[in-house]
């Protein structure tokens, strides 16, 4: 077994112990997601990993593949177990989101592309750091930080290096991240909410 499918096992394992970590959050009643953000990431990632597939990335796209099924996973869950406090400011970051895809479709070069997938992805963030700016407990860290790792295992199971290939997953180590540091922080400036007696 080559070290790509070995990285490529590895990183579709990490992606499913995040989605695992989240989806419990989510039945503790502790994380409630914001149906925004997974739908850019849904519809984001499954461009994400078309083009990884059709650039030869091998191993390193089944992550990205797997990710974006449970993206759309949680977007339903979302309807039902999320975030209510839907903002202006959220409907216009789907919108920029939403209108960014056509650009993408008319971009012909792959590493264009790719790189409009990047910039949407990030802006599928805004949301979720939105809601969590006030309620940082509503997110799992952990998961982030597990789909951190997972997008670095997925960077090593690539089996052929293209900025195509490559860009997203090292955004995507950068962006969880910071998103679970960001929560982190957030949550260490604010005081626990008292538990009811």
């Amino acid at each position: 077994m080559s070290f790509t499918i070995i990285f490529g096992l590895l990183s579709v394992a990490a992606m499913l112990a995040a989605r695992v970590t989240y989806f419990t959050s989510i039945w503790r009643g502790k994380t409630r997601p914001h149906a925004f953000s997974w739908f850019i990431w849904g519809v984001i990632s499954s461009i994400g990993f078309a083009a990884q597939f059709a650039e030869g990335a091998g191993a390193g796209a089944w992550a990205r593949g797997f990710g974006a099924a449970t993206c759309f996973m949680l977007v339903g869950i979302s309807l039902f177990r999320g975030e209510r406090n839907i903002t202006r400011a959220d409907w216009m970051t789907l919108c920029v989101a939403l209108l960014a895809i056509p650009l993408w479709v008319l971009t012909k070069t792959p590493v264009w592309s790719v790189v409009l997938v990047c910039l949407i992805d990030t802006v599928g963030y805004l949301p979720t750091v939105r809601k969590s700016w006030t309620k940082p407990q509503s997110e799992s860290a952990l998961s982030y930080s597990i789909g951190s790792l997972g997008a670095f295992l997925t960077l090593l199971a690539i089996e052929n290096y293209t900025v195509s290939t490559w860009l997203y997953p090292a955004v995507l180590v950068f962006s969880n991240g910071a998103m679970a540091l960001f929560l982190l922080g957030r949550r260490a400036r604010m005081p626990i909410p008292a538990q009811p007696a």
